[in-house]
This record gives structure tokens, sequence and C-alpha cells, in this order.
């Protein structure tokens, strides 16, 4: 899809790149659920043809965490709290289910849910000023967004003990060192660098990187022997089809591929 702009109050396709505001202003940026749930259902209903994912806070904040003042002032906490998670699991089981490549642009604070979403990222861009914290444990809750899956995924077992148990504060430079930041830029600079990243992806070869992400996936449960003959597997159908032949004609005759007609 090219120059293609389809706006409602949370979800915006541009050129192939579908963004997702998670947070807002209101509430001090936590998780918007008008963003969430309008996310969850424009990933399933364009899966297919969207070439990348960005998700973006609208306010100072990636995301703050959960609407804490929502959550003691309901009348039944936990009632309320299952029926939130039910819906931000709902996204993050999206997330994941998307062949495109999912890109975040953490700016400011990314705590609580914010910081499961960060890590549920492919890629996650941050500024100099940029802090993650688990947050759970500080209000004497337990993790969600799929936090204790991904992050031992991310920086080992052991570390994500610490992380989690002691409701660690990491900044940017550290969140970078452990990979769960991709790269840092300027503060100014993140949403720029994270739009641009995901356009540059949207309008490059999509099935090539959806079966990437197939492999990656897949590759924690598998032996080597087997991932091996996923790869072979993998390759040797990619060289057939439209996006690989135009890659490597592209190589020979030196010249820059256009995806936009295997896309």
């Amino acid at each position: 899809m090219t120059s293609t702009d389809q706006q409602t109050d949370y979800v915006t396709e541009v050129d192939g790149v579908l963004q997702i505001i998670i947070a807002t202003a209101a509430n001090g940026t936590s998780l918007d659920f008008g963003g969430i749930n309008a996310g969850t259902a424009a990933l399933r209903a364009r899966k297919n043809e969207i070439g990348a994912i960005l998700l973006t806070g609208s306010g100072p904040n990636f995301c703050a965490g959960g609407n804490v003042r929502g959550f003691a002032a309901a009348a039944d906490r936990s009632v309320h709290i299952h029926e939130i998670a039910t819906d931000l699991h709902e996204f993050v089981r999206a997330l994941a289910a998307s062949p495109a490549p999912v890109i975040a642009a953490v700016q400011g604070w990314a705590a609580g849910a914010g910081m499961s979403l960060v890590c549920a990222a492919d890629i996650a861009i941050g500024g100099n000023s940029t802090k993650l914290r688990p947050a759970y444990p500080g209000i004497g809750l337990t993790p969600d967004g799929g936090m204790s899956w991904t992050l031992p995924r991310i920086v080992g077992a052991g570390r994500a003990r610490e992380i989690l148990l002691t409701d660690a504060v990491l900044d940017a430079e550290e969140a970078a060192r452990l990979g769960i930041l991709s790269r840092v830029v300027a503060d100014e600079e993140v949403r720029a660098e994270a739009d641009a990243l995901a356009k540059s992806l949207a309008a490059g070869p999509r099935s090539a990187y959806a079966s990437i992400k197939k492999l990656l996936n897949q590759s924690p449960t598998a032996t080597l022997s087997e991932q091996l003959d996923s790869e072979r597997e993998s390759i040797s159908t990619a060289a057939s089809t439209p996006t690989g032949r135009e890659g490597v004609d592209a190589f020979v005759g030196k010249r820059k591929p256009d995806y936009s007609a295997t896309n």
C-alpha cells in the first residue's frame, strides 16, 4: 500500500506502516485501552497487508504503565485488572502473530505494561533520557503483557529475576547494553528515527522479514539440526518468490532492489 492515510483516534496507516498510539497524556500517560483495542482490531484486519508496525505514545512518555488510580477506584479490583489484562494480552498476541516487524519509539518512561510492550517489539529505539522499570512490585502486583516470558529471553533468566524482583530502574545506556533497547538516539530524534526505520522496513522485502521473524521465533525451542533444516527450506523457498528473484536480480544488475511490486 502506498501513500495511504487511514486515521482513527489511535491508529494511522501510512505507506504500509501501521502506527498505534498505546498511551496518551490523559491519566499521566498510562496505558490507553482505546489505543490498545483499536490496535488489536487493526492488526487482525490488516495482518498480511502492512509492512511494519510502529508503537508510540502521544505524550511525553512511551507509556507509564497501567492506570493505578483506575485500579484503586474499581469496585472489584481483581475483576477490573483481569479484564484489562485480557485486552492487553490480546494486543500482545496480535503483535506476536503479525509477520511485520514491530518497532517501538520509546520516548521518556516505559514502565509496567509499557516496558512489557518494549520487550514485545522486534526493534526498540530509545532516547538519552529514556528509562524503563517493571513497576509491578512497587504496587504489590505481578507482571502482565508477557514480561515474565520476553524479558528472560532478552537479558537471560538471572538478570531478569534481578530486574523484576528489585523493580530496577534501567537507564537508556543499561537497557541498550542488555538488548532491551536496540539503539539510543537524542531524545528529540526518537520518534523520527523510529518512523524512518518503520517506513524503510515497510518498503523492504516483506516476505523475507516475515520468514526471518518465523525462524527467530521458533529457534529457542528448536535443536541446531532442526533449525538448519528450517533455514534450508526457508531460503530455498524464498529464492523462487518474486521478492527473492528481485533481490538477486538487482544485486547482479548492480541496482537498488524495488520491492514495491512484490509487497
